[in-house]
């Protein structure tokens, strides 16, 4: 049987990444240009600098892509690229140039989710990991708790009602003085803390999510008290998010029966909220799956992954595509 080998384009918020993956499950390249270091100075993404950052290095990091992975354009099956959700100026970045490259190479242009790309992420650190599975996708725009049925189709059981986790421990961060990126400096400075700070933990009839009142409570907490304890109020507003996505998690188990859980997005690198997940594995006795970091932030693997999956399964775009800034996923 031959071998389908997709590129992949990722451009929707401050990462150009542009990866090559064989079969869905082998990355042969996978470049990453991360432009933290410049939003960094801003406190947060500026859309309009991501644009223009996009377009500065989209064609490099996809020649530096082909080469890497030792072969030339004339191989690539298809081309995969993120149609949403994120930035708008940043996807139509990356949907621009795939769009011209498809039609320069004369290959099949697949559209992709961001989303769905980040469950497909556990594709390529797990080889053998196939659906039905539960997963929590949980990064600085996003968390929903998802029902992966097959490989292209899923169900959204809960999400955020307001902040994404990733955007409550930015948000975290700035307020206490850690700047851009929020969530890596919370996790540090934790690490020397106690969590011994009572902090409202929002529980839902469904599956849904809210982080507003913890985040609130916390800017509260720290603009009332000049002398608290920062390490302390990170380590408390960590536990008391890990036990918020926990709780959801134990519920849906509970009530689908499945054996199989997969983490994904950026948050899902905290080491806090894996040994969480290590500990629920061995109470409830299911499987707990999470990408490699690499694979766990935004990136052109993940995409092509996805992709993969959409190209085997006749999910074709065509020069009509257009970025969806607010897409959903199993749109």
């Amino acid at each position: 049987m031959k071998d389908t080998i997709i590129l992949g384009i990722e451009s929707s918020c401050d990462e150009t990444s542009v990866a090559v993956v064989k079969n869905g499950r082998e990355v042969l390249s996978n470049i990453i240009n991360s432009q933290i270091k410049v939003h960094e100075l801003y406190g947060g993404v500026v859309p309009e600098i991501a644009s223009r950052m996009h377009v500065e290095a989209i064609n490099l990091i996809t020649k530096e892509a082909v080469q890497k992975a030792n072969c030339t354009l004339k191989d690539i099956d298809a081309i995969a690229v993120t149609q949403g959700p994120g930035l708008v100026g940043a996807l139509l970045v990356g949907v621009s140039y795939a769009k011209g490259l498809s039609l320069a190479i004369q290959k099949p242009l697949i559209a992709v989710n961001h989303i769905e790309g980040h469950i497909a992420g556990n594709y390529l650190t797990y080889k053998q990991l196939k659906p039905p599975f539960l997963c929590l996708i949980i990064s600085g725009g996003h968390t929903h708790l998802v029902n992966v049925k097959t490989y292209t189709e899923f169900e959204i059981l809960g999400k955020t009602r307001d902040d994404a986790i990733g955007e409550a421990f930015d948000k975290v961060a700035r307020v206490v003085g850690l700047g851009y990126p929020g969530g890596p400096k919370v996790e540090k400075l934790a690490k020397e803390g106690e969590a011994n700070i009572e902090l409202p933990v929002t529980h839902l009839d469904n599956y849904d999510f809210s982080f507003s009142g913890i985040k609130t409570k916390v800017i509260n907490l720290n603009h009332n008290n000049k002398y608290i304890n920062k390490s302390n109020l990170c380590a408390s507003f960590q536990k008391a998010v890990t036990e918020m996505l926990l709780y959801n998690v134990r519920k849906a188990v509970k009530d689908f029966k499945v054996d199989k859980i997969c983490l994904a997005g950026g948050v899902s690198c905290n080491s806090y909220i894996r040994g969480a997940f290590d500990e629920l594995s061995s109470k409830l006795n299911i499987k707990v799956y999470y990408p490699e970091p690499v694979f766990c932030t935004d990136n052109g693997a993940m995409i092509a992954s996805m992709g993969y999956y959409n190209y085997i399964n006749g999910k074709k775009a065509d020069l009509n595509l257009n970025a969806i800034p607010n897409l959903k996923i199993g749109e």
